[in-house]
């Protein structure tokens, strides 16, 4: 629960969900569209299902479209959701990386300040910072 918050801030921040929220939007424009053309799809849920089979890309083959438009909506949609998935695992990569980086240079800077007052460390400090070191050069 606490990682889908973490999840949920990052995508606020970087307002990647306002293109989580549009692509929810089409996909529910892109089911009544397709529940009202095809004749084989006789429930708005069986529409959003079969948007489902395709933005997985599963296709399980269970509903079919036969009108030209909902075949483009199709790939539209496909191609939509590729772009989408594509967008926002490299947005929450990118700030990962960049909350990784800030907690790595405020490590250093730490660390850094700690030398400076080397001489005036007493023992038991020096083989703390050691063992840093050594745990740091395992990584």
């Amino acid at each position: 629960m606490r990682r889908l918050k973490i999840l949920g801030r990052i995508l606020k921040e970087t307002r990647a969900d306002r293109l989580l929220w549009g692509f929810l939007g089409f996909i529910l424009i892109c089911g009544l569209i397709i529940w009202i053309r095809e004749p084989g799809i006789d429930t708005y849920r069986g529409a959003l299902w079969y948007c489902y089979s395709v933005i997985t890309t599963i296709g399980f083959g269970d509903v079919l479209v036969t009108t030209p438009l909902s075949r483009a909506l199709s790939i539209v949609l496909s191609v939509y959701a590729v772009l989408v998935i594509a967008i926002v695992t490299g947005v929450v990569v990118k700030f990962y990386n960049e909350v990784t980086d800030l907690r790595n240079k405020e490590t250093l800077a730490s660390f850094m300040d700690r030398l400076e007052h080397l001489p005036e460390m007493n023992r038991e400090e020096l083989e703390e910072m050691s063992e840093q070191v050594k745990k740091f050069r395992k990584k």
